[in-house]
């Protein structure tokens, strides 16, 4: 399948930005062909505006279209075979038998979430019933249900190409609410953005669903983000990525006119405390399983735990001899993106430069 490097507007291709760029290999540093479109403001707006019309009638389906709908998507995404992988190889540096492992869990969550909408109780109805006997005043009929907002722009992470990313955990459920979608794909792989996107129109189309329900953004700038915050028909952000990154999307959301909730998973500095009686009885277990969650990815999961508090005593020491050995033993690995090799150079040093702080590894 050739790559277009286009938007979609809904089901159209768009392609009117003059700003272009392209994903680099980060094995090899190398530029990779297809040259993606940034999307402009105007595209932005005709694709927001294009959810906003669909979510009326995506809206109204039954639970049981949208869960096939979800359903068809994991088919579509199956359907892509090697091709999703290699692309997705390319452009992250990731493990083909990591990304087959994500590819799986992509899948599974649209199917989670297909048999989550079928079940219903998701939308929590409840009924309080009147007592108009009750004194000193009588008591309304009060009930509540779980509605769905409306549009929701969904910015793809760079760590999890295929779990959060186009066909992500945040669109599955987004799409399982009944909310229609605009997703700012990640630029460091826009063509692995791209499969996804094209498997989520197919499936719209096999499973009936309004012109307008997804679109796909491309952009390396945060114009194109922030211009998706700001419009007025969104009513919802998801966003996995870093706490600067999320900081800055919630500033924007909260300042708007009318503000909406972001839901952000971002990075975080995980402490971790060790307790003395724990790390007598299995200091060794412990410096094994830290060890190995920082180095885990490369060290880029939100999950890794960046700061440890642990008593001074002869078992600490201990300790630390092995996460010392462990972490030069450790197999290097290529980073996702120049610009998180950068960040983490940087934070080395910033690290390295405080006093009393001593680098064992």
């Amino acid at each position: 399948m050739k790559l277009s490097g286009k938007n979609f507007i809904g089901g159209e291709k768009s392609s009117n930005g003059k700003v272009k760029f392209k994903a680099i290999n980060p094995s090899t540093g190398d530029e990779l062909s297809t040259a993606y479109h940034e999307a402009t403001v105007d595209e932005v707006d005709e694709a927001v505006k294009k959810a906003e019309k669909a979510f009326g009638v995506y809206n109204t389906k039954s639970p049981e279209e949208k869960a096939v709908f979800l359903e068809t998507i994991a088919d579509e995404i199956m359907s892509l075979e090697d091709e999703l992988i290699t692309v997705c190889s390319e452009e992250t540096g990731l493990a083909e038998t990591r990304l087959i492992g994500e590819r799986g869990r992509t899948v599974n969550q649209l199917k989670l979430f297909a048999s989550v909408i079928r079940e219903g109780s998701w939308v929590d109805a409840r009924i309080d019933t009147a007592q108009p006997d009750r004194t000193p005043m009588p008591k309304p009929d009060v009930r509540s249900v779980q509605k769905a907002l409306g549009p929701v722009g969904i910015f793809g992470a760079g760590n999890f190409p295929l779990a959060f990313s186009v066909a992500g955990g945040d669109t599955a459920s987004a799409l399982a609410a009944g909310c229609t979608i605009v997703v700012k794909a990640h630029p460091a792989h826009p063509g692995t953005s791209e499969l996804a996107g094209l498997a989520i129109l197919s499936a719209a189309k096999k499973s009936g669903m309004p012109d307008g329900t997804f679109s796909l953004l491309h952009g390396q700038s945060n114009d194109v983000g922030m211009a998706m915050v700001g419009h007025s028909l969104v009513k919802a952000v998801g966003f996995t990525g870093s706490f600067r990154g999320g900081k800055a999307i919630f500033d924007a959301a909260v300042k708007r006119k009318e503000p909406i909730p972001v839901f952000a998973e971002m990075g975080s500095t995980n402490p971790v405390f060790i307790l003395p009686e724990a790390m007598k009885k299995k200091k060794q277990q412990i410096a094994d399983g830290l060890t190995a969650s920082v180095v885990l990815g490369v060290g880029q999961f939100c999950t890794n735990p960046g700061l440890v508090f642990l008593n001074k005593s002869e078992d600490s020491v201990s300790f630390f001899n092995s996460a010392k050995i462990n972490i030069e033993n450790a197999a290097s690995g290529v980073m996702l993106t120049s610009a998180i090799r950068d960040a983490y150079d940087k934070g080395r040093a910033l690290l390295e430069a405080i006093k009393g702080v001593d680098v064992l590894s």
